[in-house]
């Protein structure tokens, strides 16, 4: 019964911004520590950024530190990335997960261009 989905990517121009969103269900939401992940061409899966369950901490990877701030509304089962300043180097399918539990969303394209 779990479900992740996420939502919101496009394409972007250098400098640009983007919100994603990850709409869950099936679970309590609530309890769990969220993450971001994304994969770009040829690389591996790159972790990006959480957030503990209430929203008090969040930690972010260092390619991302500055750029992007992560979110969540626990009364609508949604977490958030909101991507500024966009790079090319940004572009990569960006998925949601539930930390702990191992299960990921669908993916959201994110394109930057050059």
């Amino acid at each position: 019964q779990v479900q992740l989905v996420e939502s919101g990517g496009g394409l972007a121009q250098p400098g640009g911004s983007l919100r994603l969103s990850c709409a869950a269900s099936g679970f309590t939401f609530s309890s769990y520590a969220m993450s971001w992940a994304r994969q770009a061409p040829g690389k591996g899966l790159e972790w990006v950024s959480a957030i503990y369950s209430d929203g008090s901490e969040t930690a972010y990877a260092d390619s991302v530190k500055g750029r992007f701030t992560i979110s969540r509304d626990n009364a609508k089962n949604t977490v958030y990335l909101q991507m500024n300043s966009l790079k090319p180097e940004d572009t990569a399918v960006y998925y949601c997960s539930i930390d702990g539990l191992g299960y990921w969303g669908q993916g959201t394209q994110v394109t930057v261009s050059s």
